[in-house]
């Protein structure tokens, strides 16, 4: 065997198809070759002619020896610097059994309730957790990073504001504490700018100073950034005096030690769980909170599990009141966030069950303890050089130098990097110092003898008193939290690692059967992309670390980049938004300022098709844009009159078009060209949705057809897990008139940069899961990309020739052929009262996942089989479908009424079949085993179909 077996043995393994299988489709599609399919489907004018300029695909083997070596170049320190980001301790069970199992990390977002009953019962975990901890009525089920979820935060008490009138637009001011994260202030500035609200910056106590201005929010830091325990409530008290609603940004592990903000005024606590066992990972992910009262539940981002019942009235889970909400109220949603932190939250739950609340209090109490015993040993053998100014704190110390004479932090910066140590310097005569629940005695005494080296004093054994605890007594927590049993019950790892199984046993992911979602590409996630998120260097290197020490992740991220301008065509790339959506806005955002830069300032129509991701006109309307609607044809494309009409009522106007391509109609339309030269003559941008790149790939490069900016989804083409809802990444690639204008981060200046714009909380986003994508497209090499492209179109086109007989083929492309997936057309079977989702819920049975069901089109289903998907699993998908149309056709011959049949009484758990009462007018087998494979592979639904309405009605979001 030589070498080159080895290498394509990965490609092999990807993509689904055998050589013998692809042939064997093409011939029932009456096709040449590949080739053949892609010159019937692809425009000719927007075929790529070369080979895409990247490096040869390495084997499996060759990679993990390749990522080891790369991992060596970052250099671990002790970090001590705080910002939001802190060491941790991962429980090894929790590391085993949820980050390194596919059957928690391949999961999609639980829209289908019935078979995602386990992760939205971690989920109801978590915001039972952050609830109880935080003081407050509800929380969502994760937010993407703290920074970003403060924002929100504000978004939504400004929307809440607006509603009832209490503001006006572009004459409102939000108030921030001048003590919070360098980071967080960044994203509000871009996001402010973005709505036209005005900030104010001041100290906490100066709130009453501004009494002419409009103020509608109040943002704190408890503890704050420097690690001082302010006490709020006279601010507080004047801002309900005011009407002003307050925002308190906090640490979760403090929280168990101190009054939670919800008990002295807060109307919205946010911030991190990243303290929660989750690792520093460069930036992310991490999953951030936000908790609220009863007040902003209509208003709250993101996704709100709940609870609700069954058909059989059991308990069962969903996603509460605006699942997919983009899609409905698109531009006037509460958010634009589609991808939030699942997994991460998940972990963040099991840690929380796991230690339990005395747990986290015992791990919160020793952090505070050794906080306390470096400021004694400090002070009480440097302290005429230097001097501890926090009056309170919790794990933080805030170091004045008093004599520059006789201590230096250019030399402490200088023996402690050189002793492997990183303390933050806010200036060059202060710093801070951070511990965390990897802190020990040897640790303390490390930190203490460096500063005893800079000071030349030796060090001197001392006796440490037993002092107080730093927390105000009026501030310390005496409210229990944690009481719900599920977190009394798992503190052994034999108990937790069975309740973690046992959860998971509820859900199908992708070690099941394949999950078809159009949109979505669920393809493989391989088990060799995913080695370094494990892996020890990549782990525990905090995000504002010097470059120095991070010459692993800056030699993944350049050439992450490099890899990306090449696949697309663009000139320049950042990788800093941390999911899809908050690429779509960092986008906008980029095309604002460009407008801007030539004085263009009334430019803000967002021009956006009717079939366009709901996320589109969400994020528009969060970058203060105008959505222009654009409708499409029967066919499905973009109707070109409508474009030129609405272009010529706002010629002066227009920002931007916002495209999918291929369309979310799953066709690539052959006038894009044209579309795209519409826009620029009339003075506007054009951004691609990048959420159909996987049929782009080595054979279309966006920027050659003239796309001026577009965002990728990581995860989803690039192979990156979605985790049952999240991480995901979505970085922007750009031409080169808007390279000066990409995102920037307070941390990571750059001078070349037109304006301050900051979209996530670290520079790099989600920095550890870059390795995912950069594994991706190592291992494949330019031609492996290439054909997992060709393959998912042919994949697509495949299913659409097996059905097009059962089912409508919605929209096809000139040559009756479709992209990488394709729309069937459900709404026909609306006069036996079948709908889209009675299709839904009976695929369960068969164990599959349903596609996407009524986006584009409401009442159809959109079918997205990847490259990753073998011939074998598509027939079964195909005789899944074409048997549930026989079932439908038994209900339009009066075999089955149309009320009592197998669709509507779907899915059919297993409770239901082996219960005493069979009521059904059809046998168990029927029910259960439709087809003779299920038997050998059937996934059974943990509950009855659920009743989402009641879910609603009795909104109940924490653990009961």
């Amino acid at each position: 065997m030589n070498e080159d077996f080895f290498i394509k043995k990965f490609y092999s393994r990807h993509i689904g198809p055998s050589c013998e299988e692809i042939h064997e489709m093409l011939k029932i599609l009456k096709y040449k070759s590949i080739k053949d399919l892609i010159n019937h489907t692809i425009p000719k004018e927007i075929r790529l002619k070369k080979r895409l300029n990247l490096p040869n695909a390495i084997s499996e083997y060759q990679y993990l020896n390749h990522i080891y070596r790369i991992s060596k170049k970052n250099r671990i320190y002790r970090s001590y610097i705080g910002l939001g980001y802190k060491n941790t301790i991962t429980p090894a069970v929790i590391q085993r059994n949820i980050l390194e199992n596919p059957n928690w990390y391949t999961p999609y977002t639980p829209y289908q309730s019935e078979i995602s009953q386990g992760r939205l019962e971690a989920l109801i975990n978590f915001q039972t957790m952050v609830s109880d901890i935080t003081g407050m009525k509800i929380s969502n089920a994760s937010m993407l990073d703290e920074g970003t979820a403060i924002a929100d935060a504000m978004l939504m008490i400004y929307k809440e504001s607006l509603k009832i009138k209490k503001i006006q637009k572009n004459f409102s001011y939000f108030f921030v504490s001048d003590e919070v994260f360098p980071q967080t202030f960044s994203i509000l500035k871009t996001r402010c700018y973005g709505l036209g609200i005005k900030l104010i910056k001041d100290f906490h106590g100066n709130l009453n100073k501004y009494k002419k201005e409009k103020i509608f929010g109040l943002l704190l830091s408890y503890p704050s950034p420097s690690g001082e325990i302010y006490d709020y409530r006279e601010t507080v008290k004047y801002a309900k005096k005011k009407n002003i609603s307050v925002i308190v940004s906090s640490d979760l592990l403090s929280l168990t030690l101190l009054k939670p903000p919800g008990e002295w005024g807060a109307d919205v606590v946010v911030g991190s769980s990243q303290s929660f066992g989750i690792p520093m990972g460069y930036g992310g992910p991490h999953a951030a909170f936000l908790s609220t009262c009863e007040r902003y539940k209509r208003f709250l981002p993101g996704r709100i599990i709940g609870e609700s019942i069954d058909k059989k009235n059991k308990k069962a889970f969903r996603m509460a009141l605006q699942t997919r909400e983009q899609h409905i109220k698109r531009e006037k949603a509460t958010s634009n966030i589609c991808t939030s932190q699942v997994l991460p939250a998940i972990m963040a739950s099991m840690y929380a069950l796991y230690h339990g609340p005395n747990g986290l209090k015992i791990i919160a109490e020793n952090i505070h303890k050794n906080t306390k015993k470096l400021e004694f040993l400090l002070m009480n053998t440097i302290g005429d050089n230097i001097h501890q100014m926090n009056t309170f704190y919790f794990d933080t110390l805030r170091i004045k130098i008093k004599n520059s004479n006789f201590f230096f932090l250019k030399k402490l910066k200088k023996i402690s990097e050189r002793r492997k140590i990183n303390f933050r310097y806010v200036d060059k005569n202060y710093l801070t110092i951070t511990l965390d629940e990897t802190t020990y005695e040897k640790d303390i005494n490390h930190i203490v003898s460096i500063f005893h080296q800079v000071s030349k004093k030796n060090i001197k054994k001392r006796f440490i008193e037993k002092e107080k605890y730093r927390i105000p007594n009026f501030l310390k927590r005496t409210s229990n939290f944690l009481v719900h049993p599920i977190f009394h019950k798992f503190h052994s790892e034999n108990e937790l690692m069975r309740y973690i199984k046992r959860l998971e046993k509820k859900d199908l992911s992708l070690t099941h059967s394949m999950i078809p979602l159009g949109s979505c590409t669920m393809k493989l996630n391989s088990s060799a992309e995913l080695f370094s998120l494990s892996q020890y260097e990549w782990r525990n290197i905090h995000p504002f670390s010097p470059k120095n020490q991070t010459k692993g992740y800056q030699f993944i991220i350049k050439n992450l980049e490099k890899y990306l301008k090449e696949i697309t065509g663009f000139s320049g790339v950042s990788l800093q938004p941390n999911s899809g959506a908050q690429g779509e806005y960092a986008g906008l955002m980029v095309i604002k300022s460009y407008h801007e830069s030539l004085h263009e300032y009334k430019r803000n129509i967002a021009l956006i098709p009717t079939s366009s991701h709901g996320t589109n006109p969400a994020s528009a309307s969060i970058a203060g844009m105008k959505v222009v609607l654009i409708f499409t044809k029967k066919d499905g494309s973009i109707d070109q009159n409508d474009l030129l009409k609405k272009v010529k009522e706002n010629k002066n106007l227009i920002s931007v078009l916002m495209i999918t391509y291929p369309s979310t109609h799953g066709v690539y339309e052959s006038n894009i060209k044209d579309i795209i030269d519409l826009i620029h003559e009339y003075g506007g941008l054009v951004y691609m949705d990048g959420a159909n790149m996987n049929a782009q790939i080595g054979l279309i490069k966006p920027a050659e057809i003239g796309i001026d900016i577009c965002h990728i989804n990581l995860h989803k083409t690039f192979a990156i897990p979605h985790g049952g809802g999240g991480p995901g990444m979505g970085p922007i690639c750009v031409a080169p008139h808007l390279k000066p204008f990409l995102p920037n981060h307070p941390f990571q200046k750059n001078s070349n940069q037109k304006k301050e714009l900051t979209i996530s909380s670290s520079p790099y986003g989600s920095s550890l899961i870059l390795t995912i994508s950069y594994a991706y497209i190592r291992m494949l090499g330019p031609d492996g990309l290439k054909k997992c492209t060709e393959i998912s179109i042919l994949n697509a086109n495949y299913i659409k020739n097996k059905l097009k007989n059962y089912y409508k083929i919605l929209y096809v492309g000139n040559n009756n052929t479709v992209a990488h997936e394709l729309i069937i057309d459900c709404r026909v079977f609306k006069n036996i009262e079948i709908e889209v989702i009675d299709i839904a819920k009976r695929m369960m049975d068969y164990g599959f996942h349903a596609p996407t069901i009524s986006f584009p089109v409401e009442g159809c289903m959109m079918i997205e089989p990847t490259e990753s998907e073998s011939k074998e699993e598509l027939d079964r998908f195909i005789e899944t479908l074409i048997k549930i149309r026989e079932e439908i056709n038994e209900i339009e011959k009066g075999f089955f009424t149309k009320k009592e049949n197998v669709l509507k009484n779907a899915p059919h758990s297993l409770d239901i079949l082996t219960g005493n009462n069979w009521i059904y007018p059809y046998t168990r087998e029927k029910a259960a085993y439709p087809l003779n494979w299920v038997k050998e592979r059937k996934f059974w639904p943990s509950i009855d179909r659920i009743d989402d309405g009641y879910g609603d009605r009795n909104l109940i979001c924490r653990c009961t």
